[in-house]
């Protein structure tokens, strides 16, 4: 009967021991004001946007009333004094663009910050980080007048090589012989792509400085190349925030103004041939057309901010999801 008893005893405490316990936490006073100031600043982050939502809703109802809420979205003509507004063909180019800036920007900036975090000197390293911070902080009408005065004769040439030799790809074609190659979606999307390379950059480089150097170490001490040290340990590691990189700066394109605003000439069609001049931007519109605008073509336009809004909101929700995904991976 003792034996059993004991035997009782030791099955109970060996029970208690593979039960995991949850430590009790007694939050301080500094972890409520903590936590008070964190809700407080969700809070009013989240009520400025549905104040922003509920104002682009509201004002935008005049233009969807005289155009309609489908031909709004779908239909390419824009003309205020007949009530005949359509942003189809500005959403088309807006994804262009930022696909175009995307190609140009990512390899560049991936690239280089590899290259700051384990190529680079520690001196130069320093001054590359100085100077990728610099770039993300200058203001985009520099980069748009240095684009319209000095990148666009530069890339005429590129963009007739480019008709000539990768005119396979429907993109690449030009619809008619001695169409102009100025003031196209190929340059806004090279000067775009060179402002976001900055942002890409700096949150690429630090999400690859997280990575545990242990690792590293060991990869190279089991005979790896650094290069494949980078394939199988850095990249593997920091591929959730390389992606939130990524849609960061793709974000950050869809929303550009004044660059695509002093570059590209402006047409509502959608333009798929991405050499010829035209292109669209729902941004470039409303900073164009807002000055001079009457009441209902500022409805419109407040409209066209509106569909802006409700894209960059779809790109966000996604950049969340592929975060998450790729994150559990």
């Amino acid at each position: 009967m003792r034996r059993s008893v004991v035997v009782t005893v030791l099955e109970d405490v060996s029970a208690d021991l593979d039960v995991p316990r949850r430590p009790t936490v007694r939050p301080v006073a500094g972890d409520r004001v903590f936590r008070a100031i964190s809700t407080a600043a969700a809070t009013v982050s989240l009520f400025i946007v549905v104040i922003a939502l509920v104002f682009l809703v509201k004002e935008s109802q005049p233009a969807f009333r005289a155009a309609g809420y489908w031909k709004f979205f779908t239909t390419n003509i824009w003309n205020p004094s007949l009530g005949r507004l359509g942003v189809g063909g500005l959403l088309v180019g807006t994804v262009i663009i930022a696909l175009i800036a995307l190609v140009i920007a990512v390899p560049l900036a991936i690239g280089m910050a590899l290259f700051i975090n384990e190529y680079a000197p520690p001196r130069l390293r320093q001054i590359l980080t100085s100077v990728i911070d610099l770039l993300a902080a200058l203001p985009s009408i520099l980069f748009g007048l240095w684009g319209k005065a000095a990148l666009q004769r530069q890339m005429i040439p590129i963009s007739g090589w480019l008709a000539a030799h990768l005119s396979v790809f429907p993109f690449m074609r030009l619809s008619r012989q001695g169409a102009s190659l100025a003031q196209s979606s190929l340059v806004v999307g090279v000067v775009v792509g060179l402002m976001i390379v900055p942002i890409i950059t700096s949150v690429s480089r630090d999400v690859m400085a997280q990575v545990p150097r242990e690792q590293c170490e060991g990869a190279l001490a089991l005979g790896g190349t650094r290069w494949g040290m980078i394939r199988a340990v850095i990249l593997p590691f920091g591929r959730s925030g390389l992606v939130g990189a990524v849609l960061l700066g793709f974000g950050r394109a869809l929303g550009e103004t004044i660059a695509v605003a002093l570059i590209v000439s402006l047409v509502f069609k959608a333009n798929f041939h991405v050499l010829e001049q035209g292109g669209g931007s729902i941004a470039a519109l409303i900073a164009t057309r807002f000055g001079e605008a009457g009441d209902l073509e500022r409805s419109g336009l407040v409209a066209a901010g509106l569909a802006l809004f409700l894209m960059t909101l779809a790109v966000n929700f996604v950049a969340c999801r592929v975060v998450a995904r790729t994150s559990a991976v």
